[in-house]
């Protein structure tokens, strides 16, 4: 273990959480301060875009609540001195370190302010968004429009046709076809068509139209406007990089480190979660950023570890990553980084029996794997690529 006396994690959704109670779990017995934008303690998100938008509040993390940190909630970082190891709040405290992890994750992308700013147009990322969506859903009479067909838009939209109201997602694409590839972007599609779901794809969204302040339609590219009593944005996400402006860390879509996790040039920063790329051993040091819950969770730990151990004695970060989601109640699964393949193959079942699996290859080596209604299959294509075998 190093000599550190002051840690301080930056940012306090499930990565940073995970950093914390690792640090501490590893014997780290110094001053530790945990800095959130939110006011709430860390929280469980993968239940907004469903359980919550169905009534449910309960969203609890273990080990939240118990965290042996300073905790400064409420609180933003603004500026970073890696020279000085100082981090400064919006409050303009200063914090010094002697470690520091940056888990300061993402935030949705959003259309130009004057379109946010129509009253019925949400987007999804905080307990505090989906209770606002939550409260709008309930006053809806006409089409909800989603825009982004990807892990966000599909959830929200399936919850929202479940409980009934009339939904069209809009899309520049098939459904999560650069994700899961044509095969399953094609199937998802349908099966969103078969539960009531409105698709339009291959177009872009133009702008938002309104009256009196308020959305009334969605003007796509191609001049059509789509009617809308409620807009959900599902655009994507940006990692939260902008507070290292100045700071000489490397920055280009998040926090760039080396496979140990350590900012590149720099031995006592640590990235996680969202806002960390780094060079995955198992793909050629191909570098990643993985916007996900299993990631965040093994990211962090990983991430808290290699901190106190110092980069002489740190190791690798090589988790292949593994994500899923539920649509229409259809259980959709990959693993790896199903967009390196040149070629892909259905291997197990079929897409007509809605129960099947596609392994994604390049140079006949395995990368990446895509399931639906088959998690069996999904963690023996998994081992498979972590193994590095050919198909």
């Amino acid at each position: 273990m190093g000599n550190q006396e002051r840690i301080v994690v930056v940012g306090a959704s499930l990565a940073g959480l995970r950093a914390a109670a690792t640090l501490r779990e590893e014997g780290f017995a110094g001053a530790l301060t945990l800095v959130g934008t939110e006011p709430h303690r860390p929280y469980n998100r993968p239940p907004l875009s469903k359980s919550v938008l169905e009534g449910d509040d309960d969203v609890s993390l273990p080990g939240s609540e118990e965290i042996d940190a300073e905790w400064r909630g409420g609180r933003s970082a603004v500026r970073l001195d890696a020279e000085a190891r100082t981090v400064t709040l919006d409050d303009r405290a200063e914090l010094p370190y002697d470690g520091l992890v940056i888990a300061t994750g993402a935030r949705p992308r959003r259309l130009p302010e004057e379109q946010m700013a129509l009253a019925g147009v949400h987007v999804l990322r905080t307990i505090d968004h989906a209770l606002e969506l939550r409260k709008a859903l309930a006053d809806v009479q006409g089409r909800v429009v989603v825009i982004g067909g990807g892990f966000i838009g599909g959830e929200v939209a399936s919850t929202i046709r479940a409980a009934g109201h009339e939904v069209t997602i809009v899309d520049a694409a098939e459904p999560m076809v650069r994700v899961l590839g044509r095969t399953v972007g094609s199937w998802l599609a349908d099966h969103h068509r078969a539960n009531g779901v409105e698709l339009v794809t291959n177009t872009r969204v133009a702008e938002l139209v309104g009256e009196a302040g308020r959305v009334t339609g969605v003007r796509l590219d191609d001049s059509r406007v789509v009617a809308a009593d409620l807009v959900v944005v599902g655009a994507g996400v940006a990692p939260n990089t902008e507070w290292l402006e100045g700071s000489g860390l490397h920055v280009d879509d998040g926090v760039l480190t080396d496979s140990r996790l350590f900012a590149i040039g720099h031995g006592d920063i640590v990235a996680a979660g969202d806002v960390a790329r780094w060079p995955h051993a198992t793909f050629g040091h191909e570098t990643v950023r993985i916007e996900h819950w299993s990631n965040a969770n093994e990211q962090g730990a990983a991430a808290a570890r290699n901190l106190l151990r110092g980069p002489s004695e740190a190791v690798p970060f090589g988790q292949v990553p593994a994500l899923g989601t539920r649509v229409h109640g259809t259980r959709l699964q990959y693993a790896g980084l199903p967009h390196l393949a040149d070629a892909s193959t259905v291997v197990t079942g079929s897409p007509e029996d809605g129960k099947f699996s596609v392994a994604f290859t390049r140079g006949d080596v395995l990368v990446g794997a895509a399931t639906v209604n088959f998690p069996k299959e999904l963690t023996r294509l998994r081992k498979a690529i972590e193994a590095g075998e050919s198909l």
